[in-house]
């Protein structure tokens, strides 16, 4: 069968190594896997299939460095993920069978039982026994910690599978933002990278296992992985699987481009989430060490397991060059144990170099014009509260009050806001959108919410960025988090407008709340605060972000958890915690995050690009990794956004009642969710409805000087952007909203 497309050529910044233990671990797991029953009679595998596919030299590529009995357990776990894969494959997908597939799913976490030494069921089937067995030989030489992370990364493995059976059902190819989030739980590599800490023998501390910096390597590390392995499964997943998910049909889909044209423009992605990785492990790892206080052997085990994260991924490139498992005309040659093909393996590209210069060599201050809108078609609605014209009167005196309409006290340039620039931005109309129903007091505290959170983005970029103090911008945003106890405790006293805004609010909002959401609830500001210094320091190295990244940073700049945590004030015990936190209804928050976020992008393009220097707007982003101009850029986010209204109405109509079936849910606890589905609706209508009645990002705004907490000065027009930059060099700015 001809190949489908030619393979691109492939950025590998880490040379490939082998692990001397290789044919040790061959003999091993071969003897291991027929033991289980996977290979002659399980109607999966034969002897052949699995000499063919060579796991050992996968994980012998991946984990150079481990010894022998590592390197035969690990090889045994990849064994049986791959076994597993196959078998959900013959059993359920080619049919497709959801209700076995979940019966299926179901029974197996209770083969990794989080207590040591707790008894098993019996097993059934060869991925049962085998998961058994890995299980108690794995987990007594690691720390509670890891076996709680690892188990939770093979839950996401296994039930994730769902995601992918209900797909091909549907005869549905998913957008790319939801295919990439949902491709790191059901492919693996959040899973593999567990194992890298057991083979490395390097467990991440937990002080820093869930920040952002190690986060973003592990699913930087993931996305590496799958979007490699797209390239090369294409063939034997779509052609002969009838499988919708993979990368290079999504983009194909997605941008209605050729195979050949999709696969090119995954390699890309590929290459950018690799210097993704490289930029965090360089800018963010050892900062964020110290301020933990790791010591220096924990601190060596963090580094150890990114080199683990490394070699993973030129192994895992090497092998698939080289299995008969996918596309690789062919195969390469015999490999052989040591370091002889570590030069030859390392490989930088003109297109990835290209794509690394471009995302640092922007020139801000650009002259665009009037931003580029669609005709955002929305299939649904809102109506405004009709206690709108107190909340404005009323916002004014709050903000008065906290002190948000005045100079800050010591702090130079802090006068950003005045009651003109208030009543101009309107939040008030945003407020009434989202909540119509809202009583005047529940009105006003939403109001007050999003005065503050955009009054605090507009005030770190001024205070800190133009002066590039990303340690006090630091300092700054932990202290935040004082002013949100979680315990009754007294809160220090406030020295600025941010904070007397944010105690004020915190103490009227979480009164009422139980632990576990007062926890949450500061949880997600916490998170959209510090995606504030995130944007700083982006805007420190002039450096345009990731797209897969700036997606997920952009729901926390633009404070999506925040608003929508708003909507759910109401719910109470309803609703069990754990359906907030499901993929399903995620996903449904997500691509309502996603819609507005990327709405503001389209409104506020001239008002950042133009006025404020802005690297982190989502056309820019497109612009930069595709190499469009703005109208393409501006029609690519647009595409986008329909896609993720699309997946937003295609959860609440499609997953959301599975779910409510899975977990039982009873009547009133349905009706909860329904309403919360609704009020989604009137969260993305009502932003939309004030974006266009605001006055912050018209052109005539702007050159009033009304909608930045500055004015810019300086020549204007084409032609005229060296100038600017020359002129505000200084003037760093990351206003988001």
């Amino acid at each position: 069968m001809a190949q489908p497309f030619t393979l691109p050529d492939f950025y590998v910044p880490y040379p490939a190594r082998l692990n001397p233990h290789v044919e040790e671990a061959r003999q091993h797991t071969k003897v291991w896997a027929r033991a289980i029953g996977m290979l002659e009679g399980s109607g999966i595998w034969e002897e052949k299939d699995l000499d063919s596919h060579d796991y050992a030299l996968l994980c012998a590529y991946t984990h150079p460095d481990c010894s022998a009995e590592a390197l035969s357990l690990v090889t045994d776990w990849y064994v049986w993920v791959f076994f597993f894969d196959d078998h959900f494959l013959e059993l359920f997908k080619r049919t497709p069978d959801r209700k076995g597939g979940k019966r299926y799913l179901d029974r197996l976490p209770a083969f990794m039982p989080m207590e040591r030494g707790a008894p098993t069921p019996e097993p059934a089937n060869p991925v049962e026994a085998g998961l058994a067995d890995l299980w108690a030989r794995t987990v007594p030489g690691m720390s509670d910690g890891w076996r709680a992370r690892f188990a939770e990364a093979t839950k996401n493995l296994l039930n994730e599978s769902m995601w992918e059976l209900s797909n091909i059902d549907e005869g549905r190819i998913a957008n790319p933002v939801e295919y990439i989030e949902m491709r790191r739980k059901v492919g693996g590599a959040p899973w593999s990278a567990g194992l890298v800490e057991y083979a490395a023998g390097a467990e991440v501390p937990d002080a820093v296992a869930g920040e952002r910096a190690l986060r973003v390597l592990r699913d930087a590390f993931s996305d590496g992985v799958h979007l490699r392995n797209d390239l090369f499964s294409y063939q034997r997943e779509v052609e002969d699987e009838g499988e919708n998910s993979n990368g290079v049909l999504v983009l194909e889909h997605f941008l209605g481009c050729s195979t050949q044209e999709a696969a090119e423009a995954v390699n890309d992605l590929l290459t950018s989430r690799l210097q993704q990785f490289e930029n965090t492990a360089l800018t963010e790892l050892g900062p964020l060490c110290s301020e933990k206080g790791l010591d220096p052997a924990q601190t060596a085990a963090v580094l150890a397991y990114v080199k683990g994260l490394q070699d993973w991924q030129s192994g895992g490139h090497e092998w698939h060059m080289r299995s008969s498992r996918y596309m690789n005309d062919g195969g390469a040659q015999q490999a052989t144990p040591g370091f002889g093909m570590a030069a030859a393996s390392i490989r930088f590209t003109p297109r990835s170099e290209s794509a690394r210069l471009r995302s640092h060599t922007y020139l801000p201050y650009q002259h665009v014009g009037p931003s580029l809108l669609p005709d955002f078609d929305l299939p649904f609605g809102t109506t405004l509260s009709p206690h709108l014209a107190g909340a404005r009167v009323r916002l004014v005196g709050w903000s008065s009050r906290m002190g948000i309409l005045e100079a800050q006290p010591g702090v130079p340039g802090s006068h950003i806001w005045d009651e003109e620039r208030l009543l101009a931005i309107d939040l008030p109309l945003c407020a009434a959108g989202i909540h119509p129903d809202a009583t005047p007091d529940e009105l006003d505290l939403s109001s007050q919410w999003l005065a503050w959170g955009t009054y605090g983005d507009d005030w770190f970029p001024v205070v800190h960025g133009r002066a590039r103090d990303l340690t006090g911008a630091k300092v700054a945003n932990a202290r935040l988090s004082q002013f949100m106890p979680l315990d009754g405790a007294a809160a220090p006293e406030p020295v600025n407008a941010l904070e007397r805004g944010l105690a004020d609010l915190w103490e009227r909002t979480a009164a009422p709340m139980d632990d576990s959401g007062r926890r949450a609830f500061r949880t997600c500001i916490e998170d959209m605060t510090a995606s504030w210094v995130w944007e700083l320091a982006n805007q420190a190295q002039n450096r345009i972000p990731d797209p897969v990244d700036y997606v997920e940073m952009r729901r926390m700049t633009f404070g999506s958890d925040l608003t929508m945590s708003l909507c759910r004030l109401g719910h109470g015990r309803k609703v069990p915690s754990e359906i907030y936190a499901s993929g399903p209804l995620r996903s449904l928050e997500n691509a309502a995050a996603d819609y507005a976020a990327l709405l503001n992008d389209l409104f506020s393009y001239q008002k950042e690009i133009e006025y404020e220097g802005e690297v982190h707007n989502g056309v820019l982003v497109v612009q930069n990794f595709f190499g469009v101009d703005y109208p393409t850029g501006m029609r690519l986010v647009y595409d986008l956004m329909k896609s993720r209204l699309r997946q937003f109405l295609h959860v609440a109509e499609h997953e959301l009642p599975l779910l409510y079936d899975d977990f039982d849910l009873d009547g009133e606890a349905r009706e909860v969710l329904a309403g919360y589905v609704q009020e989604l609706k009137h969260w993305i209508a009502g932003i939309l409805i004030w974006h266009r009645g605001c006055r912050r990002y018209r052109e005539e705004d702007l050159r009033r000087g009304t909608a930045a907490p500055w004015h810019l000065s300086g020549p204007t027009g084409p032609g005229t952007s060296a100038a600017r930059v020359t002129s505000l060099f200084a003037q760093l700015s990351g206003v988001r909203v």
